[in-house]
């Protein structure tokens, strides 16, 4: 997540009250299958502190990563999710870690630490480029993209560009590919108004803006619901941060 002054993931799933569609267990890998990632001596121990939050081996079995797929981590940030999809899609996967041109323009620390683990795994390739305009090397199997969705709508980028990286993204995934967003839930009805403000984002917005794109909404789960949060601060609010409500929803390209 793009930081504030920029002018301006128990066990479990919430997954059989799925409005869209239940998921597909066949397909999802049982989440102790991702002990061996969450355990890989490459992650840094700053991540390992922030798995009882972000809870990274329920989010790669909502997001059905398995070995030797080609996934894309869209907006990178410090590389915590690219570190995981590394170690779970393994040495027959790849990984593409995305950070954008204007975030790096912006805080050169980004491109540094893109570089860092680029470097730290023979497979994950650092991508850069526009952030309406990632440009994967081949079709993804799936996107990821946590807490920053809602930057599509900062200000400082000209309208048009949540569109555009939408249909970017659809693009990117093979016939079939599953695009992953988990971002800060804003108040509902308030669309992409308080991306800005408060870096929150309506998830019926979220939802119509990629069904607009050509995604079909999969599956929900409440992860990382925190139904006490009242959605009206900014995410870095002290009095909140790190306990924001927040969705997560699996969308699947057609094919």
């Amino acid at each position: 997540m793009i930081r504030p002054n920029f002018a301006a993931i128990t066990l479990s799933l919430l997954l059989a009250g799925c409005a869209p569609a239940a998921m597909d267990r066949a397909a999802a890998p049982a989440t102790a299958d991702y002990a061996a990632a969450l355990a890989d001596p490459a992650r840094p121990a700053a991540d390992r502190e922030r798995d009882a939050a972000r809870k990274p081996a329920e989010l790669l079995a909502f997001a059905q990563i398995a070995p030797g797929e080609k996934v894309g981590d869209y907006v990178m940030g410090g590389g915590y999710v690219t570190h995981l999809l590394a170690a779970a899609v393994g040495p027959k996967g790849h990984v593409y870690a995305f950070q954008p041109a204007e975030f790096i323009a912006f805080k050169a620390q980004y491109g540094t630490d893109q570089a860092a683990v680029d470097a730290a795994y023979a497979n994950v390739d650092a991508v850069a480029g526009p952030f309406a305009a990632p440009a994967f090397a081949e079709p993804l199997d799936t996107i990821i993209t946590v807490q920053n969705f809602h930057d599509l709508y900062l200000k400082p980028f000209p309208e048009g560009t949540g569109a555009k990286g939408s249909a970017a993204l659809f693009a990117a995934l093979k016939p079939g590919g599953t695009l992953i967003i988990v971002d800060h839930s804003a108040a509902d009805g308030t669309g992409t108004t308080l991306a800005d403000s408060l870096h929150r984002i309506d998830k019926a917005a979220v939802v119509e803006i990629l069904t607009k794109a050509g995604f079909k909404l999969e599956a929900e789960s409440d992860l990382y619901k925190h139904a006490d949060d009242p959605r009206t601060a900014n995410v870095f609010d002290p009095a909140i941060r790190g306990k924001t409500d927040q969705f997560a929803l699996r969308f699947r390209k057609p094919g």
